[in-house]
């Protein structure tokens, strides 16, 4: 399992900030259409669990994207700010919002299958496809 450690960071014009307690080391990629349609591209995130705080949540606005999931953003700068699963508060925040980022490990590929064919990543990272994770996420609640 990767380390933690506490993250700093903002949205693009500085209206939020950000702050993960025990965010991990590791950031994954996910390639589902939804995170692809958000961004467009991959969703490259830090996992940071649910003890995360936010100065500015004035300026966040939220999108119930899924029955089990939300998205966060700036409503000022329209930065990314988190993806939320709604049961337990995890979050999954985007890597390039964290001031001290360079120690990052590109760890894992989520919804592979969903990846479209016109980009690839050269790092050698797990990969799992959309039932894959769902799986895994299933287990690791029952756990």
């Amino acid at each position: 399992m990767s380390q933690s450690s506490r993250r700093e960071g903002a949205c693009a014009c500085g209206a939020v900030k950000i702050v993960a307690l025990c965010a991990s080391n590791s950031l994954g990629a996910c390639h589902c259409r939804l995170c692809r349609r958000w961004g467009g591209g991959p969703l490259l995130t830090v996992s940071c669990g649910t003890e995360v705080s936010f100065t500015g949540s004035e300026h966040i606005g939220v999108f119930d994207s899924s029955d089990w999931a939300q998205r966060g953003f700036c409503q000022r700068c329209g930065s990314h700010l988190y993806y939320r699963l709604k049961p337990n508060g995890h979050h999954e925040i985007p890597a390039g919002l964290f001031d001290n980022s360079d120690d990052l490990h590109f760890e894992h590929q989520v919804f592979v299958d969903e990846r479209p064919p016109y980009y690839q990543f050269v790092q050698d990272t797990e990969e799992l496809t959309g039932a894959e994770c769902f799986a895994k996420f299933a287990a690791s609640q029952q756990a």
